[in-house]
């Protein structure tokens, strides 16, 4: 009976190293919106441009915006990265994180297809997004974080 319990705690381990990774690596990825806050207009358009989204608008809201959600992103990425250090420790604040990452893909999904967003964009940010909030559920599932 010691032995089973052993076995499932290890294996537990293993899902929670894998879930601190991805944790980390989301942390790390959303974090490097910070460079976007302070980034140059004129880099701000070419990036948009290149993305395929056309020309960037004139005007201080769509600044305003771009350099608000770069920087919420960013302490999202600092958020993660605290979940990371102790996921059983923060496991509420992290299934609030899955879930609403989830329900943030979903709606993503609806505003990219509501603002006529190009194919490969709808269809890559929002089911993107609700997949890796799936991951994350299964990976701590798994570690019973």
């Amino acid at each position: 009976m010691e032995n089973e319990q052993a076995q499932v705690d290890a294996a537990a381990a293993v899902w929670e190293r894998r879930l601190v990774l991805l944790l980390r690596i989301l942390a790390c990825v959303t974090g490097l919106a910070l460079f976007a806050v302070f980034m140059p207009r004129h880099c701000m358009a070419s990036t948009h441009e290149w993305l395929g989204v056309g020309k960037f608008p004139d005007g201080p809201i769509v600044e305003y915006l771009a350099r608000s959600l770069s920087a919420f992103y960013a302490v999202h990425g600092g958020l993660m990265w605290l979940i990371s250090t102790d996921p059983r420790r923060f496991a509420p604040i992290l299934t609030y994180v899955i879930w609403t990452t989830i329900t943030f893909g979903a709606g993503l999904l609806a505003i990219d297809l509501l603002a006529g967003l190009p194919l490969h964009w709808t269809l890559m940010e929002g089911p993107g997004v609700v997949v890796l909030g799936g991951v994350l559920l299964g990976l701590k599932t798994k570690a019973r974080a």
